[in-house]
């Protein structure tokens, strides 16, 4: 049975959604079957996936399978890596929460729309809303574990008690075995006293569920999600593409039970294109 990673951060550019398209695209490379959910209605994680969003409106998507008008399988599309897949998302989920408002067992929607594909894959990681509202409450009721992409900057850790509250309360409701898959730190400047010191802050606070890979600041992850592509077909020799392999090698190491048998991550490995047509599991 695959593990579902909830992303989560109610801040806004922190580098989740690059986390998420990044890391799920080293696990692929890895020989891990990878199911990235685009759960934000912004739907960034899509296109960095190379999903337009003319195909994204015109067929089934993660709205349709949180209302229950589609199954996911019938919303899954294949991506440049083999082995990746994603779930693609617009503006449609917006209106979803809306929707589900008066709806029974409301936020147990995406958990039971997930049961049909979690065979499926080795991870599922679900591209978080930058809110904790309903969408993001499907998404940790959902989730087996939850990251936290927290960059290296003033007020890092404004807003994690309020995230860890809710956590709290999913925990006494909803999922009651949700664990910390852990924290990132991402957007660091090793030439500023600042993002050394905020290093400092949070491992001194959180200590071994801190990560100890470390996403820079990189030119080459930012211009990568304008092509559609993770890092790992656009740059294989940037600073960002290394520390995203050395998470992956970092996250399989913390996840024992989907990291055997399996060729190990190097730098030097290189995804094969791949049809980007939908792909249907069921």
């Amino acid at each position: 049975m695959g593990k579902i990673v909830a992303l989560i951060n109610q801040k806004g550019g922190v580098g989740k959604t690059t986390t998420t398209v990044n890391l799920a695209a080293s696990l692929a490379l890895a020989d891990r079957k990878i199911l990235v959910l685009d759960f934000d209605p912004q739907g960034n994680a899509s296109s960095a996936l190379g999903v337009d969003r003319e195909t994204v409106n015109s067929k089934p998507n993660a709205y349709h399978a949180l209302i229950g008008e589609a199954k996911v399988s019938e919303t899954l599309h294949s991506t440049e890596v083999d082995g990746l897949y994603v779930c693609p998302s617009n503006s449609d989920l917006t209106g979803a929460e809306i929707e589900l408002v008066s709806a029974f067992a409301r936020e147990n929607k995406l958990k039971a729309a997930l049961q049909e594909v979690k065979d499926e894959f080795d991870f599922i990681l679900i591209d978080c809303p930058p809110s904790l509202g309903l969408l993001t409450v499907n998404a940790l009721t959902a989730a087996d574990s939850f990251l936290v992409p927290l960059q290296c900057e003033y007020f890092a850790l404004e807003g994690l008690s309020q995230l860890m509250h809710t956590v709290s309360l999913i925990r006494m409701s909803t999922n009651p075995v949700l664990k910390e898959e852990g924290i990132l730190l991402t957007m660091y400047d090793g030439k500023t006293n600042l993002s050394n010191q905020v290093v400092n802050e949070v491992r001194t606070h959180f200590k071994d569920l801190v990560y100890e890979s470390i996403i820079p600041r990189n030119i080459k992850l930012s211009e990568c999600t304008s092509f559609g592509k993770p890092i790992v077909l656009y740059d294989v020799n940037s600073k960002g593409c290394t520390a995203y392999l050395a998470l992956a090698k970092e996250f399989l190491a913390r996840n024992p039970k989907y990291s055997q048998e399996h060729r190990s991550l190097t730098q030097s490995e290189t995804a094969k294109p791949s049809d980007s047509a939908p792909l249907s599991l069921g």
